[in-house]
């Protein structure tokens, strides 16, 4: 009788699924260490040289496999890693080392890498922290092929397996999603915003990531129960576990099963009061999966996706064109696109920068768009272009006064005025609004509402900054808390302030897709919800089964109390009681 064996990981894409393991072996290829001759280099450079071609070569391929229908934007992450193959900087370092200290191709290849992921384990952003795979990702192909060996072969996974594996790599999730028959994925690496993650989610596939070594002890063919929401994994589990895990599908197909029925229903309380459910989104393969679930519309698209990977930012026509086919698969749904927000030390450029002390609060989002318009034109140009394809507003984030606000404002009449003087076509109307994230801007919300036509509150950052703690530091993580008193009476303010303004106030942050909260947020009068696809069913039926005044008196309840405990406790409770069948 086989022993269970639990692994706890990331829980990246939610999802319960029961399988048989299909164990991928990526192990990295062991890289040979030569020492040669003085003469012998420039026909190493020349074999280095030769085995960028046969990568871009192959990138290229799978690129075209992945460019029709809803993989583009992988096709578009395989794009920057041929463009990663040619960096000058790469190139002319991995050449340095061949030359200079006479060693082979593979060992310079696997020591520039080396350097490279140092630089991005340095980085706070989780989201860059993961580039670094696809540094790893680009490096293995070379050394491959350098070695002879056999790149991106076919896998014949069987339909319902779970995927296990040291990591993936991004054609081979994208790939392995296309086929339809991964039941799960599972894997060492990776978090969150892992390109597998990302795959996993635009898919409704569960995945589990993060797990430190848990492939080398999983064989093919173990029988696997994932829970994708608790970043659970057990391996041969009792009978006892697979009947609750089987159970908890069985619920979740049903649930599936109720939102495709239900995907068109409005989301409106019992007593007539309104209220929006969109999606947030990075990649336009995200869509399908949204709109079954029965999205309104998109309340965030993050664009950072264009900025990786890549020795210099997008051009304009880059930006237009995922722009455009972000806004024609949504047709006349709204579809709010958020400008870059990243900071000095993520967007790709030549200039050399001192490395920022404190990157969260240094120069980022619409900060470092108003010391690079060059950078900032490119994209709101290419916005204006896009909007005669759909419903689009734009949205300008980390906003922390009117100054900022007007300053951005003015750099998009300029890029307006530059189209029309060119004949470009533009939409008619293009609302205007900003990401609430910082305290400065929830206390002054007022005045902000009298010059933005909307409002999407960013509780991630909100309460990060509000409550001075860093999320990714374990040490504080605790005092991250969405129900402290601060953080819904700020919320409280800023839907306020919208409302005097007559502007729609939106969340779009984690809080907003937290079914937990829905009663506390409809309570607050937010007027839009936005989040992930599969959150979206379970916040519309209860939306779908309360009065606005039973709302209000949970939140006026749980408002008397003083500790963020005590309202997570006595919020928790009450859904609990009236909602215990919906989790």
């Amino acid at each position: 009788m086989s022993v269970t064996v639990s692994f706890q990981g990331i829980g990246a894409s939610p999802g319960v699924a029961v399988g048989h393991a299909f164990v991928i072996d990526a192990r990295k290829v062991r890289t040979p260490k030569v020492k040669l001759k003085p003469a012998d280099s420039e026909a190493e450079v020349m074999r280095f040289k030769t085995a960028i071609t046969l990568s871009d070569k192959q990138l290229e391929e799978l690129k075209v496999k992945l460019s029709t229908g809803a993989e583009n934007e992988h096709a578009l992450i395989l794009e920057a890693h041929r463009m990663m193959l040619h960096d000058p900087m790469f190139l002319v370092e991995v050449t340095r080392l061949i030359k200079e200290e006479t060693i082979n191709a593979e060992w310079a290849v696997r020591r520039v890498c080396r350097r490279l992921r140092h630089q991005f384990d340095n980085l706070d952003d989780e989201y860059f922290r993961e580039r670094k795979s696809d540094i790893e990702f680009v490096a293995d192909r070379l050394v491959r092929n350098l070695m002879g060996e056999v790149v991106d072969q076919e896998l014949e996974v069987p339909v319902g397996a779970i995927v296990v594996a040291h990591d993936i790599s991004p054609a081979d999730a994208a790939m392995l999603v296309k086929t339809n028959r991964v039941g799960a994925f599972v894997t060492d690496l990776g978090g969150h915003t892992s390109h597998t993650a990302i795959v996993a989610r635009a898919r409704d596939v569960p995945a589990v990531l993060g797990l430190g070594k848990a492939s080398e002890g999983i064989r093919s063919g173990d029988t696997i129960a994932v829970d994708g929401r608790r970043g659970l994994v057990l391996v041969n589990p009792s009978e006892e576990q697979l009947s609750l895990f089987r159970e908890t599908m069985r619920r979740q197909l049903a649930t599936e099963a109720l939102a495709l029925k239900t995907a068109e229903l409005t989301s409106v309380t019992i007593d007539g009061v309104r209220v929006r459910l969109n999606g947030n989104i990075e990649f336009a393969d995200e869509i399908p999966s949204l709109l079954a679930h029965g999205a309104e519309g998109i309340g965030l698209y993050r664009t950072e996706f264009l900025f990786l990977d890549r020795p210099a930012p997008p051009t304009e026509e880059e930006h237009y064109q995922a722009y455009k086919a972000v806004l024609e698969a949504m047709g006349e749904r709204p579809v709010t696109i958020r400008t870059l927000d990243l900071g000095a030390d993520k967007v790709p450029t030549n200039v050399k920068r001192e490395k920022e002390i404190n990157p969260a609060l240094g120069l980022r989002a619409i900060r470092y768009c108003l010391q690079h318009r060059e950078v900032f034109r490119a994209q709101l140009r290419a916005l204006l272009r896009a909007s005669v394809h759909g419903n689009l507003k734009i949205m300008f984030p980390m906003v922390s006064g009117i100054s900022e606000l007007r300053e951005a404002r003015s750099e998009l009449e300029l890029c307006r005025s530059e189209l029309s003087r060119q004949g470009v076509p533009i939409g008619r109307r293009v609302p205007v609004g900003i990401m609430v994230e910082t305290p400065s801007a929830a206390w002054i919300a007022d005045r902000l509402a009298q010059e933005a036509e909307f409002f999407s509150i960013g509780t991630n950052d909100l309460i990060q900054y509000s409550l001075a703690i860093d999320r990714q530091n374990r040490d504080v993580a605790y005092l991250y808390r969405p129900l402290h008193l601060s953080i819904i009476r700020m919320v409280q303010h800023i839907v306020d302030a919208g409302k005097r303004a007559g502007i729609p106030v939106a969340m779009c942050g984690e809080m907003a897709g937290d079914s937990a909260l829905t009663l506390v947020l409809l309570a607050l009068g937010l007027d839009e919800f936005s989040m992930t696809s599969g959150q979206i069913p379970t916040v519309k039926r209860i939306i779908r089964s309360v009065s606005l005044n039973e709302a209000k008196e949970l939140l006026g309840k749980a408002m008397q109390l003083s500790t963020a405990e005590e309202i997570e406790r006595y919020v928790k409770s009450e859904m609990d009681k009236r909602f215990a069948a919906e989790s």
